[in-house]
Order: structure tokens, then C-alpha cells, then sequence
């Protein structure tokens, strides 16, 4: 099951996953419409890492819709004091909050978790008249080192079929999703740089990586270090990313 993906994984997550850059919060602000009054449903809200950003520009209310016990738990130890930020234990598809109750719905790296048509029909249910969806994705960009790391996967990770939001994502894979087919895009470029332990974290931090204990473990996590030693500068390497953001109404 989707939902029991992270389990385990959670702390390595919240540590070492990249988050958002603010010219796309700008842009959410600014272009979109999200203000201080917006209701939000954070769909895959996983540690909260959006709902954070989200809850420190400004919103009335946001639900984190969040199914596994793990990362709920991680998003609540920074989230649960707010009172505006609502933990949701629920799937994407059947999420129980109220009919047109939201002004905007997000799905922030986890989209590609999602029952596509059974989640379209519940953000149609629990969206306002004219309320948007904005499906968020840090990429990577393709370098030597994003391209080592994925033939690493390849030979330990048996569930890797390839990065979440992959190295290139277009438009027209999401326009069956956007109602006519109408989808805007918009890209923003976000830097990441790792030092040793965040880099191997964040590898670990994949549904697809093996978990300590598992036989491919020890020879994976050897890998992963000698390939950050390969092209680490100043003790760091850059994971190039770029936030990509598709929305429209649905």
C-alpha cells in the first residue's frame, strides 16, 4: 500500500529532503491568488514541509492530509501548536473534508501516488467554485552526479523505476488531469547543496532505498559515500534541482 511507503523514513525526510524556493511562494501569492484568507488542503502533506511554508506567508486555514502515522507524526511535532494547521489522517482520494470547503488544493511530491482519476474527482468535491490545484515537484536536474546516483538505485534499489518528479517533466503529462486540458506551467530554479550525511540521507529518504538491515543496505550506503567523495567540493556536492508547478482548474 502507498501509504506504508515512508514508514521508517520519516525523520530522514523532514532532514534532508530540499524545500521550496520564494519565488515560487511569491508566485503563488502573487499569480496564483493564495492570501492570508485562502483555505488550503496539503494533499501528501507528508512531514508538513509545504504546510510549513504555507502557514508562515499567510492562510486562514490548511488541512495536512497526510495517510502514513509517521510522517504525520513528524509534521505535528513542528505543526500541532498552530491553530490554523489541521492534521488530516486520510488518502488523497477520499480525504473527508467538507464539499467545497477549500480554496486551493496542493500535492507536493506525491502526485504520482495518487489514483489520478479518483483524486481528480475528490478535489472536484472538496474545492470551491473556481478553486484551484497546484501539483508541486522539485526535480532534479541532470548533471554527472544525478545521473551516477540513479545507476546506483538501479543496482540496489529493485523498487527504483526512476526519480519521483523525474529529471524532466512536461505539461501535456498532467493535462488529463486539468480540466479541458488546460494546464499552466511555471518553473523556478532551487540549488540544493549536501554535505556528506545529508547527501546519503537523502537517498535513504526514498520510498525505493533499502531500510538498515535489508541485504542490499551496507553496500548501498558504501556507494552512495564514495560517490558524494568523487564530486565533493568544500565538503559539499550540488543536487541541482528545479520546482516545477502545474495548476489549473479540474
Amino acid at each position: 500500500m502507498n501509504e506504508e511507503k515512508f514508514s521508517g523514513k520519516a525523520q530522514l525526510y523532514k532532514a534532508y529532503r530540499p524545500t521550496y524556493p520564494d519565488a515560487m511562494l511569491d508566485f503563488l501569492y502573487d499569480k496564483i491568488g493564495f492570501s492570508a484568507n485562502s483555505t488550503v488542503a496539503d494533499i501528501g502533506a507528508g512531514t508538513g514541509i509545504l504546510t510549513a511554508l504555507l502557514l508562515a506567508r499567510g492562510v486562514r486555514k490548511i488541512y495536512a492530509v497526510e495517510p502514513n502515522a509517521d510522517m504525520r507524526k513528524a509534521a505535528d511535532a513542528e505543526l500541532a501548536d498552530d491553530p490554523r494547521c489541521f492534521a488530516v489522517d486520510a488518502a488523497a482520494e477520499d480525504t473527508g473534508l467538507p464539499a467545497g470547503s477549500v480554496d486551493f488544493v496542493t500535492a507536493a511530491q506525491a502526485f504520482h501516488w495518487f489514483d489520478k482519476a479518483r483524486f481528480q474527482a475528490e478535489c472536484r468535491r472538496i474545492l470551491k467554485p473556481d478553486g484551484k490545484v497546484i501539483i508541486l515537484y522539485n526535480n532534479r536536474v541532470e548533471s554527472p552526479i544525478v545521473l551516477e546516483n540513479a545507476e546506483i538505485n538501479r543496482t540496489y534499489c529493485p523498487n527504483f523505476k526512476g526519480f519521483s518528479g523525474g529529471t524532466t517533466q512536461t505539461p501535456e503529462a498532467f493535462a488529463d488531469f486539468f480540466k479541458g486540458g488546460h494546464v499552466a506551467y511555471k518553473t523556478f530554479g532551487n540549488p540544493f547543496f549536501l554535505n556528506e550525511d545529508g547527501f546519503v540521507g537523502r537517498s535513504l529518504s526514498s520510498s525505493y532505498a533499502p531500510k538498515a538491515g535489508d541485504k542490499t543496505y551496507d553496500a548501498y550506503v558504501a556507494s552512495l559515500h564514495a560517490l558524494f567523495r568523487k564530486h565533493a567540493e568544500n565538503g559539499r556536492v550540488p543536487l541541482p534541482y528545479e520546482t516545477c508547478i502545474y495548476y489549473g482548474e479540474v
